[in-house]
């Protein structure tokens, strides 16, 4: 990738000086930057790292003395990680998907697929499918039957789409990654020693042999736009209605997201993280590495879940919430002041009881 400071200036909408014409080839951190690299120092603490790396150019904090540090041009970013997207975007050189269908690809008959695709080997689109304009389909993923799914399409090698699944413009699915997989719902004729001791909250009861039925997945997935899916994570169908992703969403890889969960807009979900079955997850909802939410609750909108953290029960709009089980940050850490305290509470507490029991004894 060969760009000018000022056209990646340009593409950024930020200030530059220097010599403008200046190219670069790459990005690089500071210490390890060369010549033909662009520099990210973005941050006064980066500085050192400039005077030990060969860059002629960097993106700087603003009012940074770019020429202190031996460079011929600078550009200035006020908000680092926003800079750092948009930089990403320009010097990405992106993935080969070849040119046009490979030949060792399999697009049934009935199949559409729109102008521009390009599908790689092994590929499959299954039949009645229809795959709108721009896709990008890698080698060994698969799409099956009766899935619908908009422009831009860009699915990494390995990735699946199940059965009759609507997804809409721009979606990535990173490799490995599942839309459509059945539910995890299996039913046992009697109660089972699960739902016994959920309806008790008791572990004491009647031990019994039981036989798990399956329950069909007859939902499918319904997707926005713009959603991005993690490499090895999946999304399950719903059993009767469809799961539902709200567009904008991005999804980290090794997240689980259970059948009919219903999730907004622009939500978050790092990696590890799990939705249960049936849950709510309103719009802007960040939920962080590993944490967890219980099945059939609701999640209101701009909650944030900090890692870790168990949901167990519905959380209002607006509340940031951490622990296990998951309560209010600010409860959360006066708990966790608590626990530090219990060590030292328990030695007073022993020395009491030796007093109390020395003026029995007397």
């Amino acid at each position: 990738m060969v760009h000018s400071i000022a056209d990646i200036a340009r593409a950024l909408g930020l200030q530059a000086e220097g010599a403008l014409d200046l190219i670069v080839t790459r990005v690089a951190e500071p210490a390890a930057a060369t010549p033909e690299a662009l520099a990210l120092a973005m941050d006064p603490k980066y500085a050192e790292g400039l005077s030990n790396g060969q860059a002629r150019a960097a993106i700087l904090w603003p009012g940074a003395d770019w020429r202190a540090f031996g460079l011929e041009a600078a550009i200035f970013a006020p908000r680092p990680r926003w800079a750092m997207a948009g930089v990403s975007q320009v010097m990405d050189p992106g993935y080969e998907f070849g040119v046009g269908v490979h030949p060792m690809a399999y697009i049934d008959p009935t199949a559409q697929v729109a102008e521009g695709a390009r599908i790689g080997p092994f590929a499959t689109v299954g039949a009645h499918s229809q795959i709108g304009p721009g896709a990008r389909i890698g080698a060994n993923a698969s799409i099956a039957e009766d899935v619908v799914i908009g422009a831009d399409l860009t699915l990494h090698a390995g990735a699946r789409i199940a059965a009759r699944c609507v997804i809409g413009e721009r979606f990535i699915g990173q490799p490995n990654s599942v839309v459509g997989g059945c539910g995890f719902s299996f039913v046992t004729p009697e109660p089972s020693a699960a739902e016994d001791v959920r309806a008790t909250l008791s572990g004491t009861r009647e031990i019994r042999q039981q036989k798990w039925q399956r329950i069909n997945s007859l939902g499918a997935v319904r997707i926005g736009d713009d959603v991005e899916l993690g490499a090895n994570s999946s999304i399950d169908r719903g059993t009767v209605r469809d799961t539902v992703i709200g567009s904008g969403s991005k999804i980290d890889s090794l997240c689980q997201i259970g059948h009919n969960v219903q999730m907004g807009e622009d939500c978050m979900m790092c990696g590890m993280a799990g939705i249960a079955g049936s849950a709510r997850i309103g719009n802007r909802v960040l939920l962080a590495g590993k944490s967890a939410v219980n099945d059939n609750i609701f999640v209101g909108d701009d909650v944030i879940v900090g890692g870790a953290a168990r949901v167990f029960t519905n959380v209002p709009s607006g509340r940031a919430i951490l622990g296990d089980p998951a309560t209010k940050i600010e409860t959360q850490l006066e708990i966790r002041k608590a626990l530090r305290r219990l060590p030292r509470l328990a030695a007073t507490v022993a020395e009491l009881q030796k007093a109390i029991r020395g003026q029995k004894d007397s």
